[in-house]
């Protein structure tokens, strides 16, 4: 369902003439945690190369994907500390400012290694910091608006 969100509206967005959200992180934000991993990094890889497929973007989708999503237990270490570790964790047991950093430091990085990709020339650097802020915050917001749209909060 994300890959058809993603390619069928967010692709043809342009905000600003150059932002295009990128909500099909998601999928490794939402990802159950203790599953296996070479089985997740697999599934990012497809996630990825879809989107590559659908967009024309020659893999650059997949290597940011897959770095992520290789990355995922490295963040939310540093994001949930010594809580992660525990075999009971769930991540809607967790605050909400931890969650905003998760999701955040997953879309930033995705971003600055799809940028750098595609730009591929550091001698633009101030032009991949731009595309990674602006689409980031962009994706941020229309990610945490998904997020409470498909919440399974009970009340």
């Amino acid at each position: 369902m994300l890959v058809l969100v993603q390619v069928l509206v967010f692709n043809r967005l342009n905000f600003f003439g150059f932002i295009n959200p990128m909500v099909y992180i998601l999928f490794i934000y939402w990802y159950p945690i203790k599953e296996n991993r070479t089985i997740f990094i697999g599934i990012s890889f497809l996630l990825g190369f879809l989107i590559d497929i659908f967009s024309d973007t020659l893999a650059i989708n997949a290597a940011a994907t897959i770095t992520i999503a290789y990355l995922r237990p490295t963040i939310m270490r540093f994001v949930f500390g010594v809580n992660y570790e525990f075999q009971s964790f769930k991540l809607n047991n967790t605050t909400k400012a931890q969650q905003f950093t998760f999701l955040a430091l997953l879309i930033m990085i995705h971003h600055m290694v799809y940028f750098t990709m595609e730009i591929f020339s550091f001698a633009n650097i101030l032009m991949i910091l731009q595309k990674t802020l602006a689409i980031g915050a962009a994706s941020l917001v229309l990610c945490l608006l998904f997020g409470s749209l498909f919440s399974t909060k009970k009340e």
